[in-house]
């Protein structure tokens, strides 16, 4: 089998992990089946992600842009679950059949067992907003560590394991937040946020997804995301927010937050100062009151997902 998941050119953990989660889950799943594609973590039930042809194995994968594929023929889709009771609906599944994002089970990976607290409070921005953002100035401000949703997926995860609270506008922020026993708080900063996937996963854990309001923190970010920002409507350039984030080209001039030329004292300053609505919105959210899922939902839901990969075991091994 080939893992499969959407790969952002900018890199994305929640992405990411697929190239070393099933190895974890299902050893030696790599040398078996090489015709099957395995379907895992992601927002990928989309006809315009996944290859018309071929054998898949759907193993957690969510639903949440585009057009859903038609999985009803037998000999091309193995569909064992998906991310939640939404997917499920959606695609004409029984709800149990929405069990819950895999990404819950990198917890359980030895190497991410036991690692001590070093951040009191972080901030996990969606993938977009890393890019057009000065949110790592912003945090600074504010007193929250920044942690960059493009690094390195393990990176990124052990530092969400190693905060004490998560405020979390990535959605696998909140996940992995959750699963390490991490309290969160959800926010958003734009219409590009899927409220929809968000929903699909919280309702699996017994939480709730009501995000805290954050505004863009600069215009280029707004330009993106088609939101506004000082006053300044950029709703015609983020048109396409709506059909699939995950396709869409963006402009590399763009991209403030990964190569910006060099800054004069008076520019940072004009800019900081622009963004003082963030500032004072991300500061307000990392004060609000996190939540958690219970312990005994989250447990339930691992062990009937390690029953579908037991399953799995057994027809593919």
């Amino acid at each position: 089998m080939k893992p499969y998941y959407w790969e952002s050119q900018y890199g994305n953990f929640g992405d990411d992990l697929n190239l070393w989660l099933w190895d974890f889950l299902l050893p030696g799943f790599r040398e078996t089946h090489p015709e099957t594609l395995l379907v895992g973590v992601g927002t990928v039930l989309n006809t315009a992600l996944l290859p018309a042809d071929g054998h898949k194995l759907v193993l957690g994968s969510g639903y949440g842009y585009g057009a859903l594929p038609d999985m009803s023929d037998r000999s091309q889709w193995d569909v064992r679950c998906v991310r939640g009771p939404l997917t499920a609906e959606r695609a004409g599944l029984s709800a149990d059949m929405g069990i819950v994002d895999p990404a819950v089970m990198v917890a359980e990976m030895p190497e991410f067992k036991d690692l001590p607290k070093i951040h009191r409070e972080s901030f996990v921005p969606h993938w977009e907003t890393a890019i057009a953002g000065i949110w790592p100035a912003i945090c600074e401000t504010v007193g929250l560590h920044y942690i960059d949703p493009r690094g390195e997926a393990k990176d990124v995860i052990r530092a969400i394991a190693q905060s004490e609270t998560i405020v979390a506008e990535s959605m696998h922020g909140a996940i992995l937040a959750d699963a390490f026993r991490v309290p969160w708080v959800a926010v958003t900063t734009s219409e590009s946020i899927n409220s929809f996937k968000w929903n699909d996963w919280a309702r699996t854990v017994g939480v709730s997804y009501a995000p805290r309001k954050v505004p863009v923190s600069t215009r280029a970010e707004a330009m993106i995301k088609g939101a506004r920002f000082w006053g300044v409507d950029f709703k015609d350039e983020g048109a396409e927010v709506a059909a699939d984030p995950n396709s869409r080209v963006i402009d590399g001039g763009m991209l403030v937050a990964t190569r910006e030329p060099r800054q004069t004292k008076l520019r940072v300053a004009a800019k900081q100062a622009l963004a003082m609505p963030s500032t004072f919105a991300l500061w307000q959210a990392s004060r609000a009151e996190p939540q958690l899922s219970a312990d005994a939902v989250l447990a339930e839901r691992k062990a009937r997902l390690m029953s579908v990969m037991d399953g799995v075991r057994r027809d593919y091994f």
